[in-house]
């Protein structure tokens, strides 16, 4: 029994995203993620410079990782990651799910990623080779979530690829980092949209002060 258990692959969840700042919606999908699906970890994966995704107002990736830190500190099963950071060049999740399949074969990799991002995962770098790699958890945004199109691109890109995409119920949370950086120009209040710790970090360093 011993043995059996010990070949056991480990279950890591890999959500990624600018967390511009990170907030209680991406803490509350990556939790949902663990318990559903019974991982042992979950990353919580900062990313540097995504082909398709070019942000204004990102603030230095130092005052990131620490608000992630923050946000993260006291949830044991959470660790951050800063594998495409330490990076150089564009993103590419194709090459981080290589490097960490590569790194760690004991692993099985689960990526956490909303409705938005499934609808346009054929245009990302090699996606037959995303979904080899890895399990797709998918959790639904508003409408996209509880409708019939989700279910059929789940559907379609499980058949087309042989994919395992799986569907992740998440309570939905309408909180945003735009909306976020939004009110902090703004002089609104940002109380219970993420961790106080964060929040205090970001008045204190004076960050999303122009605006975006």
């Amino acid at each position: 029994m011993e043995n059996k258990k010990s070949m056991k692959k480990k279950k890591i969840g890999i959500m990624g995203g600018t967390f511009n700042p990170i907030h209680f919606a991406h803490l509350l999908l990556a939790e949902s993620a663990y318990n559903q699906f019974d991982l042992d970890e979950v990353l919580i994966m900062p990313t540097k410079n995504t082909y398709y995704k070019q942000m204004r107002n990102l603030v230095d990736e130092n005052d990131r990782v620490a608000m992630v830190q923050l946000a993260i500190g006291d949830n044991p099963h959470f660790s951050l990651s800063k594998l495409e950071l330490d990076r150089e060049g564009t993103t590419y999740t194709v090459e981080t799910l290589r490097m960490l399949t590569k790194e760690h074969p004991d692993c099985e990799y689960y990526f956490i990623m909303g409705a938005d991002s499934l609808f346009h995962i054929e245009s990302w770098r090699e996606p037959e080779e995303i979904f080899a790699m890895t399990n797709i958890l998918v959790a639904g945004r508003g409408s996209e979530g509880d409708g019939s199109l989700l279910t059929s691109q789940i559907a379609y890109l499980n058949d087309k690829y042989d994919a395992k995409i799986y569907h992740l119920k998440s309570p939905n949370m309408e909180i945003s980092s735009h909306n976020i950086r939004k009110r902090v120009y703004n002089g609104d209040s940002i109380r219970y949209l993420l961790p106080r710790e964060v929040a205090d970090y970001i008045f204190q360093k004076g960050l999303y002060g122009q605006g975006d």
